[in-house]
């Protein structure tokens, strides 16, 4: 198509046959598909951009992460995957304009716009890679653990990988000429890795071994990536409560996989919206949404709830991870003119006392609370957040569990270089945070709460 003029509206596409415009990208359109039940049609990624959404844009973050199909919905949603129905819709069902595309088509309500993406665009970023997981013992029943397999000679990481990452399976496994695709589950849950000596044979060798490479692949794990609104208006309004830098964000990421709802929020954060959660655009108060993310403290605004998980983190580590997102957003590193300048003693002045009192009213006011220490979330995931969605009434599987951790990031690491000392704290600093960490410690067990974790104060 390169030459021709864009179509000037959605009726001039219609009038020319109802394909889609697809501009620079290379992708193929294969036609308009439904995505209106309780599982979505394409299960691997998703992202939104409320205003400049593209069918290229969509395409290439599906070809990055190794998917063949990029689906567009509602103008504005990018998902990904590598299977689709047999059936799809008319042509005409697929009538929304791409929101950063004029005169571009990306599906409609409940309806995707999908293509088949053949390659990545020249300047686009290179696919990703299967990640090394480790050496493990092999389970009992093979067959059963692992759905899929390939047995060929010379199998390398690349080819086991591409298979693995094509049938949508998280975990591709060698053992000499076998590749075998896999999910973690109770019986193979990558939780006790051997020394990598033990995989480090010649191909013949390994087969006859009980040891197996494990990677991962540049595939989700789909078991925990559907996720809806609460079919009825929740009774129990529940907060998702934390001081700024401690977690929030990514608490949300394991929720939603976990229960399989979207969580709200006191706030519309567009740069969230567009990275998956939907329900940051739902009114906070229409209880759709399985909890809601707030950062507030005052008495009325939580004796608004009837109950909540009290997200707590490290002062230390809290302040700078906001410091960092006030300076460089939600994956960025605040720079050395930033630590260096009189903004970040009177930062520390400042929300260092909102810590501890944010702590302090909800243990005062909160109705019924869960503390979570944002530490021993990382620790020990799976057991905590099974406590975390026992609290939110929702029952969910051991897989589902082991799936979630098994995507436990996300999309909400820090990326580049991280540009300040690594201990940005005067001794002056140290002295006022300690003792607000003293006092909310003495709190919590006033409470009947287990103290702070020992490692909050630096010795």
């Amino acid at each position: 198509m390169a030459g021709q003029d864009r179509c000037c509206d959605l009726g001039a596409l219609r009038e020319q046959g109802g394909v889609p415009y697809w501009g620079k990208s290379l992708g193929t359109y294969i036609g308009c598909f439904s995505d209106d039940g309780h599982e979505r049609t394409l299960k691997g990624a998703v992202f939104y951009d409320l205003r400049k959404m593209t069918v290229s844009h969509c395409q290439d973050a599906c070809a990055e992460r190794s998917y063949v199909y990029a689906g567009l919905e509602a103008g504005v949603e990018c998902y990904c995957g590598n299977r689709l129905p047999a059936m799809s819709v008319g042509l005409e069902e697929c009538n929304h304009e791409c929101k950063g595309e004029k005169g571009s088509v990306c599906g409609g309500v409940d309806r995707l716009s999908v293509y088949r993406v053949d390659e990545l665009q020249l300047g686009s970023r290179k696919r990703r890679t299967a990640t090394y997981r480790g050496c493990f013992r092999l389970p009992e029943n093979i067959t059963h653990t692992f759905p899929s397999s390939l047995i060929q000679a010379n199998v390398t990481v690349e080819t086991c990988s591409g298979f693995c990452s094509h049938k949508e399976f998280p975990l591709a496994i060698i053992r000499g000429w076998e590749c075998y695709c896999a999910y973690p589950t109770p019986q193979f849950n990558l939780h006790d890795a051997m020394d990598s000596s033990l995989c480090g044979q010649d191909p013949e060798a390994q087969r006859l071994a009980e040891y197996c490479e494990v990677y991962q692949t540049p595939v989700q794990d789909t078991r925990c990536t559907d996720r809806r609104f609460l079919p009825n208006k929740s009774k129990v309004f529940v907060a998702l409560s934390s001081f700024p830098g401690a977690g929030n964000t990514w608490a949300r990421h394991l929720i939603e996989h976990a229960t399989g709802f979207y969580t709200g929020s006191y706030y519309f954060d567009g740069i969230l919206y567009n990275k998956g959660f939907k329900g940051e655009k739902d009114h906070w108060r229409s209880r759709r949404t399985i909890c809601v993310k707030t950062h507030e403290s005052g008495r009325r605004e939580i004796e608004m709830f009837d109950s909540a998980i009290l997200l707590i983190r490290n002062p230390y580590r809290s302040l700078v991870a906001e410091f960092n997102r006030k300076c460089a957003g939600h994956l960025g590193y605040a720079a050395d003119r930033n630590w260096k300048s009189k903004e970040w003693p009177e930062f520390v002045n400042s929300y260092a006392s909102w810590w501890s009192s944010h702590v302090l009213d909800w243990l005062k006011y909160g109705k019924r609370l869960l503390v979570v220490h944002y530490e021993e979330l990382r620790r020990s995931l799976v057991p905590t957040l099974r406590e975390m969605v026992a609290f939110l009434n929702v029952s969910v599987s051991e897989e589902r569990l082991l799936c979630v951790e098994n995507n436990k990031e996300g999309s909400f690491r820090r990326r580049g270089r991280r540009s300040h000392d690594p201990e940005p704290f005067t001794p002056e600093m140290k002295d006022l945070i300690n003792g607000y960490i003293r006092t909310v410690d003495q709190a919590l067990r006033d409470h009947n709460w287990t103290g702070l974790p020992r490692e909050y104060v630096p010795r």
